[in-house]
């Protein structure tokens, strides 16, 4: 769900090579938490005031680096499997969702499991079902390895491929050209998604778009903020993890957009000085995963270099609020 405001957001460009210009951040709005990625983390938080330390967790409860060594600091243990799991215990399984034969190897361990993924991708999930029950192949546009695509996949083995990204169409092999569908990961690129799709329907012109958009309101949303903003901008900085695929895609956006360079940083001491050199507009974002408390760092450490002033470019307001797990809804408020 892109923002329909244009990109022409009023934001004034600075004339390249002018130093007279004022230092400036423009401050991308949205950014940061997302719905999901907030639910999944007070649904953690919630479930250690519930159950106490230790408390397991399987994968990264959300990609970013500060949030997972918080949790930890606070007697949370992520696994990669579930059989690491003590029998009996508790197990949060993360925003990015788990395959059947995840929730049945729980089962089979007697876990007690509380479901974190994010309903976004939890609606992907039920259109893989949903479609395989009616015989589609299908075409899943994502990153291989991607926890939440893994997730998805399982869902239906035998009907889902992976396309990841457009060079990938090439080697996509389906039975009937009538009955093929694509599905994606929700933290694509929007363009890159697109291009995919436009090579696919290009080899399959019958191929059925999803019900509803399946790249999440937030990561359409932070990125239309970047497209809006980096034609202005000598630097785009994005606050996230590298292991976080939407914040990997707003560095890759930014600069497909005209920013003349990005860098993606987990923290504002990762931030390099001298990419400041001859530099008067600097962007600055946050992936879906990312707490403002990053943001507010950076800002500090800009403001130090005589970027004080911030300047908000939105494009989107955000509202969505998801409701947490119903183990753990009395126990909020």
């Amino acid at each position: 769900m892109s923002s329909a405001i244009p990109l022409n957001v009023g934001i004034v460009r600075s004339v390249a090579g002018d130093t007279d210009s004022p230092k400036r951040v423009l401050l991308a709005e949205p950014r940061g938490y997302c719905a999901g990625v907030d639910r999944a983390v007070v649904t953690v938080e919630k479930a250690l005031e519930k159950h106490g330390a230790p408390l397991y967790v399987r994968k990264e409860i959300v990609h970013n680096r500060h949030v997972v060594e918080t949790l930890r600091d606070r007697g949370v243990i992520f696994v990669d499997e579930t059989d690491e799991v003590p029998p009996g215990a508790v197990v949060v399984f993360s925003a990015h969702g788990v395959s059947p034969a995840v929730h049945e190897s729980a089962a089979a361990r007697d876990l007690h499991t509380i479901d974190a993924t994010c309903p976004l991708v939890t609606k992907v999930h039920q259109e893989a079902k949903r479609f395989a029950r009616d015989d589609f192949d299908i075409l899943l546009i994502g990153h291989e390895g991607h926890e939440e695509v893994e997730g998805t996949a399982g869902e239906a083995p035998e009907h889902i491929q992976l396309v990841d990204g457009p060079d990938s169409v090439d080697r996509v092999t389906v039975r009937d050209e009538n009955k093929v569908i694509w599905l994606s990961q929700t933290t694509l690129s929007v363009d890159e998604t697109m291009e995919t799709v436009h090579r696919l329907r290009a080899r399959f012109p019958n191929l059925q778009d999803p019900p509803s958009d399946d790249i999440c309101y937030a990561t359409s949303n932070r990125q239309t903020a970047v497209k809006a903003m980096a034609p202005a901008c000598d630097l785009v900085i994005v606050v996230g993890s590298r292991n976080s695929s939407n914040s990997v895609r707003l560095v890759e956006v930014a600069l497909g957009a005209g920013a003349k360079a990005s860098y993606l940083v987990d923290y504002a001491r990762e931030v390099d000085p001298a990419w400041f050199e001859g530099v008067r507009t600097i962007g600055l974002t946050s992936g879906a995963s990312v707490p403002e408390i990053l943001v507010e760092g950076v800002l500090e450490l800009l403001a130090e270099h005589g970027f004080g002033d911030v300047q908000p470019v939105s494009t989107a307001n955000e509202t969505l609020v998801f409701s947490l797990p119903r183990e753990l809804r009395a126990a909020r408020g």
